[in-house]
């Protein structure tokens, strides 16, 4: 530790005898380096201070209805593009500064200026979000000028993004689901085309394929066995009418007084004969009410007579019996029955033919029944699937709607100018002052950077331990200078030297300090003057 402070009191001694190095650098670099600060042209700041309000009253009303956005990152991202290319052109148009551009290379100087001289920030804490947006320019209208276009710049950015990105949203679900209307009608179509070709076989109300055939050959087996019972039924009947004696066709007489076979016109004969006796009971046979009821009594029992005939005759026509134009009711009912179980065979055997050749078709499609399957599988999965994407998509189409209305009706994001921009009365720049101590510090910097190269170039034994070092040998005995030499004085003189530079650039650094630290007391006096 002795070692280097030793060495660091022998730095200091030869950089002290290279003074002179510092006067020299200080004088060449501080004066001119004054002058330079103080010619530099006064620049002008503005700034404005804007408010972004995220807290929308109808955000907790609208929540779960429509699309909530991160007004925040949207905010941020605004921030951060603020200064792009198409932005800062923008403002350059605002502000009539590519006006003054006459070559494309001055206008890229003007934008990289915006660039670089526009500063926006987040000034209100992590959860405020107050943004300071500042630009410093020679000229102080200017200045306020470009603030105030980065501003309107700023907040219309913001909203409109919103409603940029709800018309492009509408836009893209409008077109899909159009889309999907097509895939839908078209996959509709294709399921409609597909039940109509196979409806034999695919499930209803009454099951699928193997529930319609089992149905089908349960209802064959109960209609055959209602066929069997049918034609033992006749059989029984043509029996017993083969078994009643049969009477001569000499001794019949005419059906038509017969009250054992039931016809439509008995009823009307029956109530005509009551209204008969009761008007004979009023009236004479010549009465017109009376000889009218008769002609009609008499027209019915003809037309009662017609029909009997017919029915016995087509009944004979058909069994070849002479039976039929018995007069013996047992005779007559047991022809009755027989007709009845005719027709109630005939029947059951069209519908016994129809369900064989049902279940017969049925069996016959029982190999292709798992492709239809499949197929038809694919076709409900194809449907359904293209079905609920198509609600979802309305379903999102109609929150866009309400998210896109909700935002003409008020902006999410409401935007409060604090402070607007002002054009400055006083410079804000360049910090001369800073500047000048710089300027005085980097000179001193210089000059005792210089002293020290030189001396460790040329160096010059300070103390008998640098002696000693340098040379190897032994140092036993100082012998200090006589005053007849003169080397006292002489660096006295170089003292008084320095101390004088140094105080003369002193006194320098303080009136350009005073100058622009006092403007009225000193400037203006000048001002006048000059």
């Amino acid at each position: 530790m002795q070692e280097l402070f030793d060495d660091l009191v022998d730095y200091l001694k030869g950089i002290w005898i290279k003074r002179r190095y510092i006067i020299i650098s200080t004088w060449l670099i501080c004066p001119l380096g004054w002058v330079a600060v103080s010619m530099m042209p006064d620049v002008y700041e503005s700034k404005a201070r804007v408010y972004a309000d995220t807290q929308s009253i109808l955000a907790p009303l609208l929540k779960g209805l429509t699309v909530e956005t991160n007004t925040d990152s949207q905010i941020s991202l605004m921030v951060k593009t603020l200064l792009s290319r198409p932005n800062l052109e923008r403002i350059s148009r605002m502000t009539d500064l590519d006006i003054r551009a006459n070559t494309p290379k001055e206008y890229e100087k003007i934008i990289q200026t915006l660039t670089d001289d526009i500063i926006i920030k987040k000034t209100g804490g992590r959860r405020e979000n107050i943004f300071t947006i500042s630009f410093e320019d020679k000229d102080p209208e200017m200045a306020k000028s470009v603030v105030q276009s980065a501003l309107t710049v700023f907040i219309e950015n913001t909203l409109g993004e919103n409603r940029t990105d709800a018309d492009s949203a509408q836009k893209f679900l409008k077109g899909q689901i159009s889309e999907y209307e097509d895939r839908l009608a078209s996959a509709e179509s294709r399921l409609t085309d597909f039940k109509q070709k196979y409806s034999s076989m695919l499930p209803d109300q009454y099951g699928g394929y193997y529930n319609k055939l089992n149905i089908a050959k349960e209802q064959l087996q109960v209609i055959e066995l209602s066929l069997k019972e049918a034609e033992t039924q006749l059989n029984s009947a043509r029996t017993q009418l083969n078994l009643v004696p049969t009477e001569s066709s000499n001794s019949q007489n005419k059906i038509q007084t017969s009250s054992s076979i039931k016809t439509d016109y008995d009823d009307r004969i029956t109530e005509l004969e009551l209204a008969l006796d009761s008007l004979q009971l009023k009236y004479t046979d010549k009465h017109p009410d009376v000889a009218e009821a008769k002609r009609r009594l008499a027209h019915l029992e003809k037309q009662r007579t017609s029909e009997i005939n017919n029915y016995l005759n087509t009944t004979n026509s058909e069994d070849g019996s002479a039976l039929v134009t018995s007069q013996n009711p047992v005779i007559q009912q047991l022809q009755i029955q027989v007709n009845q179980f005719e027709n109630q065979v005939a029947s059951i055997k069209v519908r016994a033919n129809d369900y064989r050749a049902k279940v017969t078709d049925l069996e016959n499609k029982i190999h292709i029944l798992p492709e239809i399957e499949a197929e038809l599988v694919a076709l409900n999965r194809g449907y359904e699937i293209t079905k609920n994407k198509y609600e979802e998509l309305l379903n999102r189409q109609e929150t866009a709607q309400l998210a896109q209305q909700a935002d003409e009706t008020t902006n999410k994001i409401q935007f409060k100018v604090i402070d607007p921009p002002r054009a400055a009365t006083e410079p804000s720049g360049p910090r001369r002052i800073l500047l000048l101590i710089l300027v005085a510090f980097v000179g001193s910097g210089v000059g005792v950077g210089l002293s020290l190269l030189l001396s460790q170039l040329s160096p010059v034994a300070t103390s008998t331990t640098q002696l000693s070092k340098a040379t190897g040998v032994p140092v036993f005995g100082v012998v200090s200078a006589s005053e007849s030499l003169g080397l006292q004085k002489w660096h006295r003189n170089k003292t008084i030297i320095f101390v004088t530079s140094n105080v003369f650039l002193l006194i320098i650094l303080i009136m350009f300090m005073s100058y622009f630290l006092f403007p009225d007391f000193i400037q203006a006096p000048l001002k006048r003057i000059f």
